[in-house]
C-alpha cells in the first residue's frame, strides 16, 4: 500500500442531511465535541450567553439561528481523519446543499423522532440515491416525546426503499430515554445527561442482569423488540449498505450528546473510505495517481476584512502540498496554491498537505467555479456537478441605474459561486435577469449580499413559475408560444430551461404537442 492509499484509507468524508429543525447543526457540534475538536458544544437556539454554533458564520445565519451556507470541519478520531462537510439546514436552502453531496462518500440522515421522514430530507435523500451514496440513519431527539421506533422503521423503508437495519435500539419510549441496546455487541448502554448537554454524556455499560434490575420493563421490551428484528433478518449487511440498499439505524439525542459517540464509531467501522473516482471518460482514477481535485463549492467574502473568495476542493487522488502549481482543467491555465486552508465557520487553519477525501479551501480562487477540476501532471477532468431543479423564480432589477455596473458584477459573481441560477432571455434583456432558486431564501441572500458587498440594492418581482425542465432549440420554438410557460437560457452552462406555472400546465402542453423535449432536473417536482 502506498503512502497515499494508506492515508486515504484513514479518511471518512461525510455530510449530515436533514429537514430543518431536526438538529443538524447541533449534531455537527456534538460530533466535533466527541472527537475533541471543540471543548464545548454550542446550540443554534441557545440561552443568552451560550456560544453560537461554530459552523454558522454569515450575519443572516447568526441573526436567525439557521444554517444557509456550508463549511467543512476536519478532525481526528480513533486514528482516522474525518471531513465533516456541513450543509445548509433551512427549509429554503440553496442548491449549495446538493453540491456538497458531490464531495462526500457517505451521508448521515438525521430524523426527528416525532416527525420521521420530512420533505427536505426526502429531497436530499434523492440526491444520495442519484449518487449512490451510502446512508446511515440517526433518529434524533429520542429524549422528547415521539413515535414508536418500529413505526419509524416502516416509514424509512416505505419512503426511501432502503432496508433499515438498527445497530442500536432504544431502551425506553421517546421522551423516556434511558439508553440503548447495542445490537452488534449485545451491550446495554445507559446514558446520563450532563448539565445543558454542553459536554459529553456519561455512558455506563450494563450487563443484561444489571439492565433488567435497573431498567425493568423498558429493558425487557427493548430486548424483545431487538430479538424480533433479528428474527426478521434486520441485521447489518455491509455489502447492502455500500450498495445503497440498506441503512444502519441508530437512536439518540444530539442535544444531550446521547448516541453521538456510537455514531462516530459506526463511521469508522462501516462508512466507506475514499474510492477511485470516475473521470469524464468513465475511467476510475487511482487514488495514488498524481493530484486531482473537484471544486464543489465557491464562497466569496467569508472574511469581510479581506473580501476574499475561497474554493472548496475535494481531493480525489494524489497528495496535495501547499504551494504546488496545479492546472485548471476548464482553462488550461496554472493555479497556484500558496494559500490553502481548512475553514469552518470563522475559524481557519493553514493546510500544508492533504490526501484523497480531504477538503482544502483555496483562497483568492477568482477563476474557479463549482464543478471545476484541478490537477497535476497529465490532464484529467471529472464530470461537472449537475445543476438542480429550481422551484422559485424572480426578475431582478437594480434600484438605481447608476449602480448598473455593480449590479451586473454582483450577479455574475453570485452566479459563479452557485448562490443562485441566473437565467436570461432576449425578451427581458441583461438588465432584468431571472433568478432561479431551489428555496426562496436564496433571494434574500442575493439581496443581502448585493447590497452589502457591491452597494447594489435590487428590486425582485416574483414570477408565478414553479418548475423547470431542460429542453432543446426545436421544442423551445413551440414552448415560447404557450401560455403559462417561458423558455430561458441558463448562463453558467447555456442550457435551455422551460419554466411552467405548475405541473398541470406542463402536462397539458405536452398532451397538445407530443414529442416535446422536457427532461427532468435532479430533485425536481412532478
Amino acid at each position: 500500500m502506498s503512502a497515499v492509499t494508506g492515508e486515504a484509507a484513514r479518511r471518512r468524508t461525510f455530510a449530515v442531511i436533514s429537514h430543518p429543525d431536526a438538529g443538524k447543526s447541533t449534531m455537527t457540534e456534538a460530533l466535533a465535541l466527541h472527537a475533541s475538536a471543540i471543548t464545548q458544544a454550542g446550540a443554534v437556539h441557545g440561552k443568552a450567553g451560550r456560544r453560537g454554533v461554530t459552523s454558522d458564520w454569515m450575519e443572516m445565519e447568526r441573526a436567525r439561528g439557521i444554517s444557509i451556507t456550508s463549511a467543512a470541519l476536519r478532525f481526528e478520531y480513533r486514528g482516522h481523519v474525518f471531513n465533516l462537510v456541513d450543509t445548509p439546514g433551512h427549509a429554503d436552502f440553496s442548491e449549495d446543499t446538493y453540491r456538497v453531496l458531490a464531495a462526500v462518500d457517505c451521508a448521515v440522515m438525521l430524523l426527528d423522532a416525532a416527525k420521521g421522514m420530512e420533505p427536505q430530507t426526502m429531497k436530499l435523500f434523492e440526491v444520495c440515491r442519484h449518487r449512490r451514496i451510502p446512508v446511515i440513519t440517526f433518529v434524533n431527539k429520542w429524549d422528547r416525546p415521539g413515535r414508536e421506533p418500529l413505526e419509524l422503521l416502516d416509514e424509512i423503508e416505505e419512503r426511501t426503499g432502503l432496508r433499515p437495519t438498527p445497530v442500536t435500539w432504544p431502551i425506553g419510549s421517546a421522551g423516556n430515554f434511558h439508553g440503548v441496546v447495542d445490537r452488534i455487541d449485545g451491550r446495554a448502554v445507559r446514558y446520563t445527561r450532563t448539565p445543558g448537554g454542553a459536554t459529553k454524556a456519561l455512558e455506563t455499560t450494563l450487563t443484561p442482569g444489571e439492565a433488567e434490575a435497573d431498567l425493568g420493563a423498558d429493558w425487557t421490551r427493548a430486548r424483545e423488540e431487538s430479538d424480533l428484528l433479528a428474527a426478521i433478518g434486520a441485521e447489518h449487511d455491509q455489502k447492502a449498505f455500500e450498495a445503497h440498499e440498506a441503512t444502519p439505524v441508530l437512536f439518540g439525542a444530539a442535544l444531550s450528546n446521547f448516541g453521538v459517540a456510537r455514531l462516530l464509531d459506526l463511521l469508522v467501522d462501516l462508512a466507506p473510505a475514499p474510492a477511485p473516482r470516475a473521470d469524464v471518460e468513465g475511467a476510475a482514477r487511482p487514488l495514488d495517481a498524481p493530484f486531482a481535485g473537484l471544486v464543489f463549492k465557491v464562497q466569496a467574502n467569508m472574511d469581510p476584512a479581506h473580501r476574499d473568495r475561497i474554493a472548496f476542493v475535494r481531493v480525489c487522488s494524489g497528495r496535495f502540498e501547499r504551494g504546488m502549481v496545479l492546472t485548471h482543467a476548464a482553462t488550461g491555465r496554472p493555479f497556484a496554491t500558496k494559500y490553502a486552508q481548512s475553514v469552518f465557520g470563522q475559524e481557519r487553519a493553514t493546510i500544508d498537505e492533504a490526501f484523497p477525501g480531504d477538503v482544502v479551501g483555496l483562497v483568492n480562487a477568482t477563476a474557479l467555479r463549482p464543478g471545476d477540476t484541478l490537477y497535476e501532471g497529465a490532464a484529467v477532468e471529472f464530470p461537472p456537478i449537475p445543476s438542480f431543479a429550481p422551484e422559485h423564480f424572480a426578475v431582478a432589477r437594480s434600484r438605481s441605474t447608476a449602480k448598473a455596473k455593480q449590479f451586473r458584477r454582483g450577479i455574475d459573481q453570485l452566479d459563479g459561486e452557485g448562490v443562485i441560477q441566473v437565467l436570461r432571455s432576449d425578451l427581458r434583456g441583461d438588465q432584468a435577469p431571472v433568478l432561479a432558486a431551489v428555496g426562496p431564501m436564496q433571494f434574500e441572500v442575493v439581496q443581502h449580499r448585493l447590497a452589502a458587498e457591491f452597494g447594489a440594492e435590487i428590486v425582485l418581482d416574483r414570477l408565478e413559475y414553479t418548475l423547470a425542465r431542460r429542453t432543446d432549440a426545436e421544442s423551445a420554438e413551440v414552448l415560447r408560444r404557450q401560455r403559462g410557460a417561458e423558455v430561458l437560457m441558463r448562463g453558467r452552462d447555456q442550457a435551455l430551461l422551460a419554466v411552467f406555472t405548475d405541473q398541470w400546465r406542463m402536462r397539458s402542453i405536452q398532451r397538445e404537442h407530443e414529442g416535446l423535449t422536457l427532461e427532468p432536473l435532479i430533485a425536481g417536482q412532478g
